[in-house]
């Protein structure tokens, strides 16, 4: 991939395309760790000289301006958690967006509106992509959770300015690499949360790589109903609770004996609905079994980062990804076009 580290950014205009997806509980954002994985870049890129704008997606607009999905609301937040005084744009296109880029002061960095407020984002729709780029000099990717779609803010701009990897992105796809090509036996992934048919290419993987294959939640229920065939390293629950809304205190125990020998683990998933307290037995055990197993431990997936913020527990693993799809179409060895698109 082409780094900023080999960019001239000196009195560029940047458009940086982040992952600020998430959810607004009281007005604050739910998932701060998505907003923090941006500041080592956008530091990098002021400290070089750079006019920095932010542009993300928030949840699913449609294609239409909704107060709801705006990305207004966490500017706030980015402010404190980048720490970088943040200015607001509502719109991420056309002369607001010129005007505010050109007159930020070198320690303030912009914010665009929801990227998807235009249905011409999730269909790269080459006319918006033009519009996207037309007022920046040059594009950075840090947003390795959107590099599985082939989108305007993720691919369309690259085909109008020279484009170049930020520093989160390097870090994940790193960290991909070591847990798909190079990674310390015994190596378990535990897999959980629901979707069987975007799991089970991933499971495949691990199961050809890997010691052993944990698998739970609502995708272990569909493998059982679907009679999928599984060889002799994947281990599907064999005991649940009520109607099978989690695994089992003997599945619980036979999942921690595997992970206990474990040197490299990867999970994304829960185990079962552990939003609800009395399904929440089995993804704690196979958490707390996770964290004090002494491994190396990649954890990805939006559920699975909710448990390990509600834990404190961001610091106690290794690596946390960003992405859950495009780290589930990335082991798997799918299309990544945001990568793709900025490899030489």
């Amino acid at each position: 991939m082409r780094k900023i580290q080999d960019a001239d950014v000196k009195n560029k205009k940047v458009l940086l395309r982040v992952d600020f997806n998430s959810g607004i509980e009281g007005g604050d954002a739910k998932e701060a760790f998505k907003i923090a994985a941006a500041k080592e870049t956008v530091s990098y890129l002021l400290e070089k000289g750079a006019k920095v704008a932010l542009i993300s997606h928030l949840g699913r607009p449609e294609g239409k301006t909704d107060p709801e999905f705006s990305l207004g609301q966490i500017a706030d937040d980015a402010e404190r958690i980048i720490g970088i005084k943040t200015k607001f744009v509502d719109d991420c296109i056309g002369e607001k967006v010129k005007i505010e880029i050109g007159g930020l002061s070198p320690r303030e960095m912009l914010l665009l509106e929801n990227v998807r407020f235009y249905p011409g984002d999730e269909t790269n729709d080459e006319v918006f992509a033009k519009k996207l780029s037309e007022n920046f000099d040059i594009f950075v990717n840090d947003a390795f959770s959107v590099c599985h779609r082939n989108q305007a803010s993720v691919t369309g701009v690259a085909k109008f300015l020279p484009s170049f990897a930020g520093l989160w992105l390097q870090k994940e796809v790193e960290e991909m690499e070591k847990v798909k090509n190079n990674f310390v036996c015994p190596a378990v992934a535990i897999v959980g949360g629901a979707k069987i048919e975007t799991k089970l290419p991933v499971i495949k993987f691990f199961e050809e790589k890997y010691d052993f294959v944990l698998v739970g939640g609502k995708i272990a229920n569909e493998a059982i109903d679907q009679k999928v065939n599984f060889g002799g390293k994947v281990v599907l629950p064999f005991d649940f609770v009520d109607d099978r809304l989690d695994v089992g205190p003997k599945t619980v125990e036979k999942f921690k004996e595997i992970i206990k020998s474990a040197k490299t683990i990867v999970w994304n998933g829960p185990m079962g609905k552990f939003e609800e307290e009395k399904y929440s037995s089995g993804t704690k055990n196979i958490f707390e079994s996770i964290i004090s197993s002494g491994a190396h431990i990649m954890v990805g997936g939006g559920e699975t980062l909710e448990i390990l913020e509600k834990n404190n527990a961001m610091d106690r693993v290794s690596f946390v990804s960003t992405g859950g799809g495009a780290m589930l179409e990335y082991l798997s060895g799918g299309k990544m076009p945001g990568i793709e698109a900025l490899e030489s």
